[in-house]
């Protein structure tokens, strides 16, 4: 008889099936900085191929998500609000989300890097993605925060790690108005609708970073409660 494996993971712990969605929604994010280095250095092709499999990936973090939300008990024996889960699930979500948001565009709307936000914006990239390695890092010790009954040392390691993603995420909004104010500098040298596509393109890279901060701020309130 065939076994729902996103129903045996909740048979043991919600937990799991949430790091197992966060575990996918992770690989979407990881694929957007090859993504512009393939952009930067004119390769359309593999910019679709790229934009292929973070699709596929979405869909996988979907599936997840729907299945998690289908199975949730609406009532739980372990000290957290179902509330709180599931808006961590919808931040989770949101990472993968702004991930297919960015390729979709890439390659709707086929563009160049100009030369001058080259660097910086794989930087500002990079820098995003490293965010979101850092929250799943936090959603991984939800097993430890459960044994722990939320509280004690583990729950004062996973607030160390919550700050730490906090500060990392004001790095890249820094990064982010540096760049902003980089295409500005240079608008006259190009389209105004390529100055407004690459506009919306820093704000969807720096959302990456931000809802993964908001997983973090999301669990932090969770323990709290």
């Amino acid at each position: 008889m065939f076994k729902n494996p996103i129903a045996s993971l909740l048979g043991s712990s919600p937990f799991k099936a949430l790091q197992e969605h966060m575990r996918v929604v992770l690989e979407c994010a990881r694929e957007v900085t090859p993504l512009f280095e393939a952009l930067s250095a004119g390769d359309q092709e593999r910019v679709r191929e790229i934009e292929q499999r973070i699709f596929e990936r979405e869909a996988a973090a979907d599936s997840i998500k729907n299945q998690l939300r289908q199975h949730l008990p609406k009532s739980l024996f372990m000290p957290v609000d179902r509330r709180d889960l599931l808006e961590v699930l919808q931040m989770q979500d949101s990472i993968a989300d702004t991930a297919q948001d960015i390729a979709g565009l890439l390659v709707e709307r086929p563009m160049e890097v100009p030369e001058p936000l080259r660097e910086p914006l794989l930087a500002l990239t990079r820098r995003c993605v490293e965010v979101c390695e850092h929250s799943a890092r936090v959603i991984e010790e939800l097993d430890e925060l459960l044994e722990m009954g939320f509280r004690g040392r583990e729950a004062d390691q996973v607030e160390t790690m919550v700050d730490e993603l906090n500060r990392l995420e004001d790095e890249t909004d820094e990064l982010g108005i540096r760049l902003v104010r980089s295409l500005f500098a240079h608008e006259d040298e190009m389209n105004p609708v390529s100055v407004m596509m690459w506009y919306q393109l820093i704000n969807w890279i720096g959302d990456l970073a931000d809802y993964a901060e908001k997983v973090g701020d999301r669990l932090r309130l969770l323990i709290a409660r």
